[in-house]
C-alpha cells in the first residue's frame, strides 16, 4: 500500500533503495501482494508475470459495507470496508491479515517551517496497524540484540527501528542498534507472510500476541508500526511457505551478491595493526601454526591522521608492496573507511567534496560540523549521486591500492560524537531539501552502496567486491557483508550471537557474523574457542577486537587453546564448498544459508522459538555451545521421520526427540540430515584459492529410503564471468538404491569437463541402518 500523506508530497523514489514501482503485481505464483490506495479502483498488472490472466482487479461480490476484489485464479481475494474503513486479504475466503483492524492508521501533515530562512520542515508522522489471524510467531525486525522471535511489548518499549552507535549494547533489548530491516515474519505450520514497511525514518514497531487472552480461541497478532516521516508504503508477501517468502522479499528488495570465495574464509582483525612489519608477523604467524586464513585488516590508525584513503607514511610507508607481499600468498587486505571527511584545507578530497556542495548543511543552511574521529569534519550527502561519484573515483585512485585491497564501512549509522544519541540531528538537509529524519535509516546504505560500485568501478567491472558495512538497511545485501558491531567478550553475548544472525538471515541480510571472542574485553581461553567454533558455523567469519585488548591472535593461548582453534577454522575451510554453493542459492533464490529450525520444518511447532541451534542449508544443524564449562548440551533433533548422522562418529539419531549430548572442549554438535549429500573439500590449504587444487569429498547421508540428494556450485571464485559468460559449474547430485538412480559419474564427467580442476572424488555414503560408512573412490 502506497498512501502519500500531503497533496504535495515530493517524489518518494529518491527515497526509495529498492528502484522498484510502487505498482506491483497479483500473481497466484508470485504472490506479492502490494495494496492501492483503496480509492484508486482497479489496478494495472504486469502481463509479463506468471499466472497473468486478466489486467484488472475484477469484483468477487459488492454489498453496501464492502467490495470483494480478486485476480489472476481467484485463490486470493481483498474485501475493503467502508466505515470504518479496513482491509482484509484472504486467502481461499479465509482472512490472513487485515489492515487497519484497530483503526489506528494515521497521517500528520508536514507543518509550515518557522522562517523562510529555515531548510527543515520539521516532524511529521504516519501510522498504521495490521492484524494477523491465526499466527502466534513473529520475527525479523532486525538490529535488535534480542530472542528470535519477537516478545510481546505490552510490558515495556516498543521495537525501535533507529541506526545507532552504540558501543556494548545492552542484550535483550529493543532499542535500535546499528541497522534497520522493517521485515515482519509470521509464521504457523500452514502458512508464512510477511508485512514489509518500506520507511527509513525512526520507527516504533508494537507486537501484541492474542494468545495471552484466554477468552481468545484463534491466536492473533495485532502489529502497530509508526514513523516519524516519509510515506505508508506496505507490502504484504503472501508465501504461502517460508521459502517462496524468501523469494518474495528477494524480489523486491534484492538478492544477496555473490561473495567472492575468499570472502568466506577466516578474516585476521584488530584495532590496529601497528606497522607493516606487525602485518607481516601475524601474516607469518598463521602459515607457522598452520592455520589457514584469507584477509588480514587495518583499522583506523593505518591513515595519515584519520584521512581515510590514505596511509600513514612512518608506519605504511609502501602500501602497494605489502598488498603484493600478501597476494604471493593469495591473500587480502581490507582497510576502514567511514564517512567523515576531515575538514582539512591542505587535503585535496576535502575541498573538492567541499566545493562542490557534497556535504550536508544544518537547518540554516550552512556546513554541518559533527566530531568522529577525524576531529571536526564535514559528512557527506546520502542522496547526492555527484558524492558518489566521487567516492567512486577515489576508492578507484587510493594511493597504493591494488586489486587485492578491500573495503570496511565503519561508524556510518552515521555516528557523530557530539549529536542527540552520538548521530546526526534530525533536522540536518541533505542534496535536494531532503531532512535527515526522513532517510537517517538509509545513510549507511548508500555508502555500503557507493563503495561496492567503487571497487567494481576499479577493476572494469570484472571482479566482484567485498565490502562489509556496520549500517544496514533493506537491500543492502546486494552489496556485502554486515556484522553485530561491538560486542563484549562474555558467554551472554556469544550467546546472543545466535539469535541476531537469525533475525538477520530471516530478514534478507544473510552475509552476516559477530566478531570472534568480543570486541570489547578479553575473553578466556574456553570462551575463545567455543566463539571459534560457533563462528566456523556462521556466514561472515572475522576476529576482531579493540585497541584496549590483549592482543589475541589464535596461538597466543597455549598449544591446547591453538589445536583447537586451528582445528574449527581447517572444518571450516573443508565446508567451503558447501557454504559457496548456499551462498549461491542465496544469490538465485534468496534462501538464507543461516536458517531457523522452523525454515525446513514449517510444521513442528516445537521448533518455532528455538533461536539456540539452526540449520546450515538444509543438510546441516549445528548446536554451539554457549556456556562456560558445560559436560552436555541438549539438541532438539526435529522430525519424527527424520534420520541424523553425527558428522563426527557418524552415529545416528531419530529425528522427533531432544537428544542429551556429552561435549567436551573439543566438541561441536552438528548433524547431517538423512537424504542430503554434502560436498566438502579434503584439506583446507593456507587459504581459499588453494581449495580448487584439492580433492573433493562427497558425503551421501541416506534416508530410510535409501535416497539422497544435494548440489554443488562452483566457479573461478572472484569474477563476474559466471553471470556474463556462464562460465560455473552447478549440478543436482542424487542417488537413490530403490530406483538404482545414480548421478555421482554423470556428475563426475561435467566437472571434468569444465575448466574447474579437482584432483579426486572421495564418495562416503552413510546408511541409516549401519553406523559403518562404505567408501568409493573414484
Amino acid at each position: 500500500m502506497t498512501l502519500i500523506k500531503t497533496s504535495n508530497d515530493i517524489d518518494n523514489t529518491l527515497l526509495n533503495p529498492l528502484q522498484t514501482a510502487y505498482w506491483k503485481t497479483f500473481s497466484d505464483t508470485s504472490e506479492i501482494l502490494l495494496i492501492p490506495p483503496w480509492f484508486v479502483g482497479l489496478l494495472q498488472l504486469d502481463s509479463a508475470c506468471p499466472g497473468f490472466l486478466s489486467c484488472r482487479l475484477r469484483v468477487e461480490k459488492q454489498t453496501k459495507e464492502s467490495v470483494t476484489l480478486t485476480w489472476a485464479l481467484g485463490r486470493h481475494q481483498v474485501r475493503v470496508w467502508h466505515l470504518p474503513f479496513r482491509l482484509e486479504i484472504l486467502c481461499e475466503g479465509e482472512v490472513m491479515v487485515t489492515f487497519n483492524a484497530k483503526g489506528r492508521l494515521w497521517f500528520e501533515a508536514l507543518k509550515d517551517p518557522p522562517s523562510t530562512a529555515c531548510l527543515s520542515p520539521g516532524p511529521s508522522s504516519i501510522g498504521a496497524d495490521l492484524c494477523l489471524q491465526g499466527f502466534s510467531h513473529v520475527y525479523g525486525l532486525p538490529e535488535h540484540a534480542d530472542s528470535l522471535q519477537l516478545r510481546d511489548t505490552r510490558d515495556g518499549e516498543p521495537y525501535r527501528l533507529y541506526n545507532l552507535d552504540v558501543y556494548a549494547y545492552g542484550l535483550y533489548s529493543r532499542l535500535g542498534l546499528y541497522g534497520s530491516v522493517p521485515l515482519l515474519v509470521a509464521h504457523k505450520p500452514d502458512r508464512t507472510l510477511g508485512i514489509f514497511w518500506l520507511n527509513a525514518s525512526e520507527t516504533f514497531v508494537n507486537v501484541h500476541y492474542s494468545h495471552t487472552d484466554h477468552q481468545v480461541t484463534i491466536p492473533e497478532t495485532d502489529v502497530h508500526w509508526l514513523s516519524e516521516s516519509g510515506v505508508i508504503d506496505c507490502r504484504v508477501l503472501l508465501g504461502p511457505g517460508p521459502q517462496q517468502l524468501f523469494s518474495q522479499y528477494a524480489q523486491l528488495t534484492g538478492y544477496q551478491a555473490l561473495p567472492p570465495l575468499f570472502a568466506l574464509g577466516y578474516h585476521q582483525s584488530r584495532w590496529n595493526y601497528t606497522d607493516e612489519a606487525d602485518v607481516k608477523a601475524v601474516d607469518a604467524g598463521f602459515d607457522r601454526h598452520n592455520i589457514p586464513y584469507d584477509v588480514i585488516w587495518l583499522d583506523i590508525e593505518h591513515t595519515d591522521g584519520k584521512r581515510y584513503f590514505t596511509w600513514d607514511p612512518a608506519l605504511f610507508p609502501d602500501p602497494a608492496g605489502l598488498q603484493q607481499h600478501l597476494e604471493k600468498k593469495k591473500r587480502k587486505l581490507v582497510v576502514i573507511s567511514d564517512p567523515h571527511l576531515k575538514a582539512d584545507p591542505d587535503w585535496a578530497l576535502y575541498c573538492e567534496a567541499r566545493d562542490a556542495g557534497h556535504f550536508v548543511k544544518d537547518r540554516e543552511g550552512r556546513l554541518y560540523q559533527g566530531s568522529c574521529w577525524p576531529g571536526n569534519e564535514n559528512l557527506s550527502h546520502a542522496l547526492s549521486f555527484c558524492t558518489f561519484l566521487l567516492l567512486l573515483r577515489f576508492l578507484c585512485l587510493i594511493q597504493g591500492s591494488t586489486p587485492s585491497l578491500f573495503v570496511w564501512n565503519d561508524m556510518n549509522e552515521p555516528s557523530v560524537f557530539n549529536g542527540p544519541e552520538l548521530t546526526m540531528p534530525k533536522d540536518t538537509v541533505h542534496y535536494g531539501g531532503w531532512e535527515h529524519r526522513e532517510l537517517h535509516n538509509l545513510y549507511g546504505f548508500y555508502q555500503h552502496m557507493a563503495t561496492a560500485e567503487g571497487l567494481i568501478t576499479r577493476s572494469a567491472g570484472s571482479e566482484r567486491p567485498f565490502v562489509l558495512s556496520r549500517s544496514f538497511f533493506a537491500g543492502s545485501q546486494r552489496f556485502g557483508a554486515v556484522w553485530t558491531g561491538d560486542n563484549v567478550a562474555s558467554w551472554k553475548y556469544l550467546k546472543i550471537s545466535i539469535p541476531m544472525l537469525l533475525s538477520l538471515s530471516v530478514a534478507g541480510i544473510v552475509f552476516c557474523g559477530a566478531d570472534v571472542g568480543g570486541f570489547d574485553q578479553d575473553p578466556e581461553p574456553e570462551l575463545l574457542v567455543r566463539w571459534y567454533q560457533a563462528a566456523a558455523l556462521q556466514p561472515f567469519f572475522r576476529g576482531h577486537s579493540s585497541i584496549l585488548t590483549k592482543r589475541r591472535e589464535p596461538w597466543l593461548f597455549g598449544e591446547e587453546v591453538t589445536v583447537a582453534i586451528r582445528t574449527v577454522i581447517q572444518q571450516r575451510y573443508c565446508l567451503l564448498p558447501y557454504w559457496y554453493t548456499l551462498f549461491h542459492q542465496a544469490h538465485t533464490s534468496g534462501l538464507p544459508p543461516l536458517r531457523p529450525l522452523w525454515v525446513e520444518f514449517p510444521r513442528e511447532q516445537s521448533t518455532f522459538s528455538v533461536d539456540d541451534q539452526y540449520m546450515i542449508g538444509r543438510a546441516l544443524l549445528a548446536c554451539p555451545v554457549t556456556e562456560r564449562g558445560v559436560q552436555e548440551v541438549k539438541v532438539l533433533l526435529p522430525g519424527s521421520s527424520e534420520i541424523w548422522y553425527d558428522i563426527h562418529s557418524a552415529k545416528t539419531y531419530k529425528g522427533g526427540r531432544t537428544l542429551s549430548l556429552p561435549v567436551t572442549l573439543d566438541t561441536v554438535p552438528v548433524f547431517q540430515r538423512a537424504g542430503s549429500v554434502l560436498c566438502r573439500s579434503v584439506g583446507s590449504g593456507s587459504c581459499t584459492a588453494e581449495l580448487q587444487q584439492l580433492p573433493l569429498s562427497i558425503t551421501v547421508a541416506l534416508n530410510p529410503e535409501g535416497a539422497a540428494d544435494g548440489e554443488l556450485y562452483l566457479d573461478d571464485g572472484c569474477s563476474f564471468s559466471y553471470r556474463e559468460r556462464k562460465a560455473f559449474f552447478s549440478h543436482h547430485i542424487s542417488k537413490d538404491l530403490k530406483k538404482k538412480q545414480n548421478t555421482f559419474l554423470l556428475f563426475y564427467l561435467l566437472l571434468c569437463a569444465t575448466d574447474i580442476e579437482v584432483a579426486h572424488l572421495n564418495l562416503k555414503f552413510h546408511n541409516f541402518w549401519k553406523e559403518n560408512a562404505s567408501h568409493t573412490m573414484i
